[in-house]
């Protein structure tokens, strides 16, 4: 058991986290070290195995409170580096106008010299925070004969556009 101050400050350490997963460590160890119970009962406690929390146990023992976060893992680098998408971002945040997919495409490609696929840059508008916009049925008569021949072949895709949900 450690002392009140300790477990003051981990407790504490547990109202500011954010991450879920790192928050359920914090309770395994405010558990185990500030109630004195044992490690298999606060894994059961937290539906989590014995292993488990005698791993997080560990790493808490030998570095603190940063050692209940989850460490940086390597991974394949991003084609475009940030700075690229930064400034791809910026010139499409200008636009007040949706973007298509395949202006955005195009423009990748002109920014960055990298030949994403179509799937690559639905991705990434994704994680930038933007979303499809779809007509609305009442809007479906206002179409062009040249887009409502392309949906009823199936060219959904041509037609979609994006725009950012939040600022």
């Amino acid at each position: 058991m450690v002392d009140a101050s300790s477990k003051e400050l981990l407790e504490r350490a547990y109202r500011q986290e954010g991450d879920p997963q790192v928050k359920e460590r914090l309770l395994l160890v405010l558990r185990v070290r500030g109630d004195g119970v044992t490690a298999a009962q606060a894994a059961r406690e937290v539906h989590r195995t014995k292993a488990w929390a005698s791993k997080w146990l560990r790493r808490f023992e030998r570095c603190g409170l940063d050692g209940l976060k989850d460490a940086p893992r390597s991974g394949r680098p991003p084609k475009i580096g940030s700075l690229v998408q930064l400034r791809i971002r910026t010139e499409m945040a200008e636009r007040s106008q949706s973007w298509r997919v395949k202006e955005v495409w195009h423009l990748i490609e002109e920014e960055s010299g990298v030949a994403l696929s179509v799937r690559q840059v639905y991705r990434l508008l994704h994680r930038w925070g933007y979303r499809t916009v779809v007509p609305k049925k009442r809007f479906v008569k206002a179409a062009s004969k040249e887009e409502k021949a392309a949906f009823k072949k199936g060219h959904r895709r041509s037609l979609s556009s994006y725009q950012r949900t939040s600022p």
